[in-house]
């Protein structure tokens, strides 16, 4: 499975993985779908839940049992196999996509090949092929489909960036791709053709390049200035994305890595330090755009958005900045001809908006987004893709009188040598909503669905980088107000005591015994703001957080983030929590 294109690129004379699955149906090498018994053999197993196999001539005429029924069909590609950045959240959109296509009369066919999924539940759509997600694959089940019935088309922009990256290999096969074109996918990740679409916009991004060779990343880096962010092109989740220092930190990157070369280049940005980031998942129908949610992460710029607290609406923007976002996001929308699903995230820096990247998909924000606004987004991005407008379907409305917040889950108690520090490669594995009428509030909520019990009294111990004080000051300042003591490192110390903070010393390790790790362990400290920069920093304050991760201390290592948790303390110290249904919320 999958091996066609391998065995293209070993062959010599520069034979194509298409010029390979040629040659195979040529010589009639073609797979069949069985069913997979769902009864034990006890009586005859109805369920259209298919797999390939290739049965070999001795077997007499191969036999498929797929049996394509003579309806118009559409094709969802999930996921595949969950992972870190690609997870649940895809497959929620592939799943409420199959029940939207459903109620409109399609017959909806699921490929996926993940057992922990709901999309591969027998019952979730009408057929299951349980295949790889390549190219290959999917072409052989497509061909059995289309011998009965039609296919109307394939819908590859609810599983990720798997399905996603199969756009353009299945319309040079001829295949109809519902929604957004691949053309306008390619336009969107592709570095060079997405930045003349921007100057011809008159939109704003960070400085950035592309390298395909080690040269041409060290003269982007020196052109933009350190520090800047790497990352290869067409991933998700920011896997192998790194905040770069130094010319030597560059070089360790590209060795240990990501391969750089001319078919898997190197992005590489402007990192805008200290900005709000801001995620916006739309829906377009080729004419109407519907803003469905716009999203400010608590977290500034630099974490993976995958890994950022995020509230609906924005709980501290400007109605100007939100506004000038939106009228951005309809540009976009238009310019790229989106159909369907589009994700846009941005940072907002000195009130000046930058446009960070553009994804013509669903999102991992979607089901938060529906969730908090009570609207089946993915339901009508669906429908949008199978031709119908925004004008005829359910009207989203986002104008709610409440905030909802997400937090990220972290597995970071199941690997013990991982630093729990956030960075631009996504770590988290699940997320939850805290939703109340106010921020803090619905921020504390959210941190007891993560597991992060905050404290209303104790010990605080403090370590910010130098252009985190300032930021940190007004939330160590509220802790102070509350009774909490405040403990702090030397640098950080002599800041808090300057702004009329009354604070103790704490060495920290390389400074010798008692240091801090030693004062987490005797249980002496309630909870944890810290933060840093530069590779040696990090390094020399892992051992905090580790000690903090084994001893379930809360710890928050951003600014904005420690701030929030101190909002939210004091939300929790005078007021108790109210449950309410969803619905009420909905209501209101």
């Amino acid at each position: 499975h999958g091996l066609i294109g391998e065995v293209a690129r070993m062959m010599s004379g520069g034979v194509t993985e298409t010029e390979v699955r040629a040659l195979r149906h040529k010589l009639g090498v073609r797979p069949v779908f069985k069913r997979i018994d769902t009864c034990a053999a006890e009586f005859e197993a109805k369920t259209p839940y298919m797999y390939s196999t290739y049965e070999a001539p001795s077997f007499g005429e191969p036999e498929n049992e797929s049996a394509p029924t003579n309806r118009r069909k559409i094709v969802i590609l999930g996921g595949g196999p969950n992972r870190i950045g690609q997870g649940i959240e895809f497959d929620y959109c592939c799943c409420h996509a199959c029940f939207a296509l459903a109620d409109a009369g399609y017959e909806t066919i699921m490929v996926n090949c993940n057992p922990e999924t709901v999309s591969t539940d027998y019952d979730t759509s009408d057929r299951l092929y349980f295949e790889p997600l390549t190219a290959e694959d999917v072409l052989e089940i497509l061909e059995v489909e289309k011998s009965n019935g039609e296919l109307v088309g394939v819908i590859v922009q609810f599983g990720g960036q798997t399905p996603l990256n199969l756009a353009q290999a299945l319309e040079d096969a001829g295949i109809p791709i519902l929604g957004t074109s691949p053309d306008a996918i390619d336009l969107a990740e592709d570095r060079e053709r997405f930045a003349d679409l921007i100057a011809k916009l008159g939109l704003r991004q960070p400085l950035n390049g592309l390298a395909r060779s080690r040269d041409e990343a060290v003269a982007a880096a020196e052109r933009i200035g350190f520090p800047v962010l790497m990352r290869p092109s067409y991933v998700l989740g920011g896997r192998a994305m790194e905040i770069v220092d130094t010319l030597q930190q560059l070089d360790d990157y590209i060795q240990t890595a990501v391969q750089v070369s001319g078919d898997s280049p190197v992005l590489i940005d402007q990192y805008l330090r200290d900005a709000v980031e801001v995620d916006v998942d739309a829906i377009c129908d080729g004419t109407d755009v519907v803003v469905a949610g716009v999203l400010q992460h608590i977290e500034e710029a630099g974490v993976h958005s995958g890994d950022s607290a995020c509230s609906i609406p924005p709980y501290s923007l400007s109605p100007a900045i939100i506004a000038e976002i939106e009228k951005q996001t309809i540009a976009l929308a238009h310019a790229l001809s989106v159909v369907g699903l589009m994700n846009i995230q941005f940072a907002v820096k000195d009130d000046l908006v930058y446009l960070i990247e553009v994804n013509p998909r669903a999102s991992r924000t979607v089901p938060f987004v529906a969730k908090a606004i009570g609207a089946p987004v993915a339901k009508i991005a669906a429908r949008v893709m199978a031709g119908e407008k925004l004008a005829n379907l359910p009207k989203i409305d986002r104008n709610i009188d409440y905030i909802a917040v997400k937090e990220a889950v972290f597995p970071f108690n199941k690997f013990p040598g991982v630093d729990p520090v956030l960075s631009p490669e996504m770590k988290s594995t699940g997320e939850v909503m805290g939703i109340d009428k106010d921020f803090a509030t619905a921020f504390a909520k959210a941190q007891l669905g993560a597991g992060t019990v905050l404290p209303t009294s104790g010990r605080l111990f403090v370590s910010v980088k130098e252009s985190d004080k300032a930021v940190v000051l007004p939330g160590v300042k509220l802790m102070a107000e509350m009774g909490f003591t405040i403990i702090a490192t030397t640098g950080t110390a002599a800041y808090l005591r300057e702004n009329g903070l009354e604070v103790g010393d704490v060495n920290k390790v390389a400074q010798g015994r008692p240091h801090i790790v030693d004062r987490i362990v005797d249980g002496d400290v309630a909870i944890i703001f810290n933060t840093t920069e530069g590779w040696q920093s990090l390094k020399d304050s892992s051992d905090i957080r580790r000690s903090a991760l084994g001893l379930k201390v809360p710890y928050f290592t951003t600014a904005q983030a420690s701030v929030a948790a101190a909002l939210a303390i004091k939300s929790l110290a005078t007021k108790s929590l109210e449950v309410k249904p969803l619905q009420d919320y909905y209501r209101v």
